[in-house]
């Protein structure tokens, strides 16, 4: 499941939310990422995101598709944000819950791999009178790329 919002949400809640009711897995791993309030030696005091909506849905829906024919019998749960939100806020959420950990790891890791790397998200970080579009990093590509191998 997949959802693109501007609201803001609770992670636990929605960690419950996912797994109410489920006694068929026995594993669930979930990743938050919240908006930090620092970028180098500046301070960020807010972080925007754009998107074009429709074409980020269908982007998102085909990670998340490659990692469920990828690992099999898992379920997910995919949140992003857009728009303003300040440091400490949650930007994104991932959620996977599977029969056993190891699967559940290792999914949760590769969709928030792609997620950082191929959603098509524009991001501007708002640190005090500058703004400064941002990019994923090497490090974040590399960590994409070693799926392929």
């Amino acid at each position: 499941m997949i959802r693109v919002q501007s609201e803001g949400f609770d992670p636990g809640d929605t960690l419950n939310e996912f797994m109410r009711g489920r006694t068929d897995k026995g594993a669930v791993v979930s990743f938050t990422g919240h908006v930090r309030d620092f970028a180098g030696d500046d301070s960020v005091t807010i972080l925007e995101l754009e998107h074009y909506p429709g074409y980020t849905e269908t982007e998102i829906a085909r990670i998340e598709s490659e990692a469920l024919e990828k690992w099999r019998g898992i379920e997910t749960l995919i949140i992003h944000r857009y728009g303003a939100m300040a440091p400490g806020e949650p930007i994104v959420f991932v959620g996977v819950c599977s029969a056993h950990r190891h699967v559940a790891f290792e999914a949760a890791s590769y969709l928030m791999d792609y997620l950082k790397t191929n959603a098509p998200f524009w991001k501007k970080e708002i640190r005090g009178e500058t703004e400064i579009w941002i990019e994923p990093k090497e490090t974040d590509y590399a960590a994409q790329k070693a799926w392929d191998k």
